[in-house]
């Protein structure tokens, strides 16, 4: 699954693609010298048209997708060309819906919009190895800095490339943070209650990777474990897709909005809170699967034998890869911003969680840190 030049070349030579329009993040792209591969993508001396439009923003953001939206409407490509992490990734799904900027606002408020057609062919180039947004049907977007989901098969990008060499360069903190947003996506798929056969078999494929070399990668990163842990995080993406994400995921968003956490960092902060709250709670399950054997699965995975142990190899991944977890030491008051907190979780995802939470919940989860 991990792309071949001759594989890239083909595929464009095949579309024969006349006006191309690049969304990436401007810092991104030069670090990645995103013309070299571009330059991949086509023959010499071949009649194309390409513009790009570079993302401000650190994660996806209404005012943000408008401009985008104006930009492909105004340049009419055939094919569009995310370059980038999760966010531009995201931007480009939800702005390649034909008119999704008719009455935007109240479509993504409303979860009103209506996907029919899409404006052209979307490409992605994942530049991160975390999301997997490059095989999901489901968009990120904040509006007032509260995170919302725009979710359609139709926006599923058409092609994607894992180009390992893109990822090996980032830094140790971009890595960590997206790395552990697969971890966690492919965890709390297992235990998702939309959980089927084929999920676990993604998220399993998923962790098998990232637990043999997420470390290595954030360490001593070379072209093998880049490689691996693009497939990962591609993996997660197929896991998630159909069962969709938990409780870390739901309450990560208004940490990333309001406290300027990157999105797996974020995810990290709740991790092992949450395992432990469904753990203990396993009676109260209310999938259509036996929640004990999926710990159970979950343990062997992560060769321990108990919830204490899970959570304790968890911890320890966190530590050695810097994502720090202590609301304290991140300066953040949950007694004073619990509110901006709640108010700010997503409940489409809340309710995948296999143990009902409510508000008291949530604050005795985050107040025991």
């Amino acid at each position: 699954m991990i792309s071949k030049v001759s594989e890239i070349n083909y595929y464009f030579k095949y579309n024969k693609f006349k006006k191309i329009a690049v969304i990436a993040g401007e810092n991104s792209f030069i670090k990645i010298k995103g013309n070299k591969i571009l330059k991949l993508f086509f023959r010499k001396n071949e009649k194309i048209e390409i513009k790009c439009f570079f993302k401000k923003n650190k994660y996806p953001e209404i005012n943000e997708l408008k401009k985008i939206i104006e930009f492909l409407k105004s340049f009419k490509p055939d094919a569009i060309i995310a370059i980038g992490g999760g966010s531009v990734i995201d931007y480009a799904k939800i702005a390649n819906i034909k008119d999704i900027e008719k009455n935007i606002f109240s479509k993504i408020l409303n979860s009103s919009y209506f996907c029919k057609e899409k404006i052209a062919k979307l490409i992605a180039v994942p530049t991160t190895a975390g999301a997997g947004a490059e095989v999901t049907s489901s968009a990120v977007i904040y509006v007032n800095k509260k995170k919302y989901s725009i979710e359609d098969k139709l926006i599923i990008p058409d092609k994607f490339f894992l180009i390992p060499e893109v990822i090996l360069n980032n830094n140790k903190r971009l890595k960590a943070s997206a790395g552990f947003d697969a971890i966690s996506q492919s965890i709390e798929s297992i235990i998702s209650m939309n959980s089927n056969k084929k999920s676990l078999f993604f998220a399993k494929k998923s962790l098998n990777l990232s637990l043999e070399n997420y470390l290595n990668f954030l360490r001593k990163p070379n072209i093998y474990n880049s490689s691996e842990m693009s497939l990962a995080a591609m993996f997660s993406g197929k896991a998630i897709n159909i069962s969709k994400t938990t409780a870390p995921h739901a309450v990560s968003y208004p940490f990333t909005a309001h406290f300027n956490i990157s999105h797996g960092h974020a995810v990290s902060l709740t991790l092992e809170k949450f395992l432990e709250f469904n753990y203990k709670n396993i009676n109260h399950s209310r999938t259509n699967f036996n929640l004990n054997e999926r710990y159970k699965m979950l343990f062997k995975l992560f060769g321990v034998k108990n919830i204490i142990e899970l959570n304790k190899k968890i911890k320890n991944i966190k530590n050695q890869a810097n994502l720090e977890d202590n609301f304290k030491i991140l300066k953040i008051d949950i007694n004073k911003n619990f509110n901006k907190i709640a108010s700010g979780v997503n409940l489409k995802r809340l309710k995948n969680n296999p143990i009902e939470i409510n508000k008291t919940d949530l604050k005795f989860i985050l107040l025991n840190n």
